[in-house]
């Protein structure tokens, strides 16, 4: 699966989440609303989740493995510092 296109839409106020994303596989599948979040040891994506009845978030989409997870946060991180 190849990632065809990543859009970044930056987040202007001043908390902790810094962008949403876009991004588009093969040219035939998007995921919206991935985040960029600031953590302490950096920022790192967080997959569209959804709130369960006890409270708890699950995501609704993610990698199955650790190899495209890091591929994907790779190109994530690359669309966001040459974002304006």
């Amino acid at each position: 699966m190849e990632i065809s296109e990543v859009r970044v839409r930056k987040v202007q106020q001043g908390g902790k989440l810094k962008a949403y994303v876009t991004v588009t596989f093969d040219d035939q599948f998007v995921v919206h609303n991935i985040k960029i979040i600031e953590g302490q040891e950096g920022n790192f994506i967080a997959m569209p989740s959804r709130q369960l009845a006890n409270g708890e978030f699950k995501d609704i989409v993610h990698p199955i493995t650790s190899s495209f997870r890091e591929e994907l946060q790779n190109a994530i991180m690359k669309a966001y510092e040459e974002a304006d």
